[in-house]
């Protein structure tokens, strides 16, 4: 059997005041971090032993995978970092509040901007002075891979060939691995993993700081998943 855990990094402070945040870098909050040492105490109670560590270069994430790896005494752990699992891109949305946003453009179209699979947000404007082409961290890409917003379904485009190239052979090498990452690159690839369908996938909601277990066969298939 073959193991792999998701945490949802702990609550940001955009997240705290209700704003888009995708990819801007926004810290965790007192609550983001206690949710962070919770899900290391409790994979640690699990006995829960990792052999490789991957996460997002935005640092709610980091901060989230050195927490739970301190906590479960793991901090060793080699750990690879990827724009690939990033936060979905929320375009010209980011920063804006989403309460506000609702009231201007309608509840309806904003929860289809936030949860369905191929719904893209209005794009961010490539000159924004916030945009990612002005981000060294991302200087190293091609810029027309650069993305001005995403849907889940681009989202999906991009993590899943890290998931081919690095994640899966890990696993298929008995490497138990853990992705400390963001709701929406951690719901794309719970939807390929699962085989979700694009309409089931907008009720898919991974609660933050909550470790969630896929056990798996030699095939990468589900055998199980839990949250501890």
């Amino acid at each position: 059997m073959k193991k792999i855990v998701f945490v949802r990094h702990g609550r940001s402070e955009w997240n705290a005041s209700n704003q888009f945040t995708g990819w801007v870098d926004v810290a965790l909050d007192d609550q983001g971090i206690e949710e962070a040492h919770e899900a290391g105490r409790k994979l640690k109670e699990a006995g829960i032993e990792f052999d490789l560590a991957f996460t997002s270069v935005l640092k709610r994430a980091i901060k989230t995978c050195h927490i739970v790896l301190e906590d479960s005494d793991q901090l060793w752990v080699p750990e690879i970092k990827t724009w690939r699992l990033n936060e979905r891109h929320y375009g010209a949305l980011q920063g804006l509040n989403k309460q506000e946003t609702a009231d201007e453009y309608g509840a309806e179209q904003v929860q289809l901007w936030r949860r369905s699979y191929d719904t893209l947000p209005p794009m961010l404007d490539p000159d924004d002075p916030h945009s990612a082409l002005n981000d060294r961290r991302y200087a190293h890409l091609q810029k027309r891979v650069i993305p001005m917003g995403e849907n889940l379904e681009t989202t999906l485009a991009r993590v899943i060939p890290f998931w081919e190239d690095h994640i899966a052979p890990a696993v298929l090498d008995d490497k138990t691995v853990l992705v400390a990452a963001h709701g929406n690159s951690l719901r794309a690839l719970a939807k390929y993993i699962e085989e979700i369908s694009d309409e089931d996938i907008m009720e898919l909601e991974i609660p933050t700081g909550q470790p969630l277990v896929y056990e798996l066969d030699d095939d990468l298939e589900v055998i199980q998943k839990y949250y501890l």
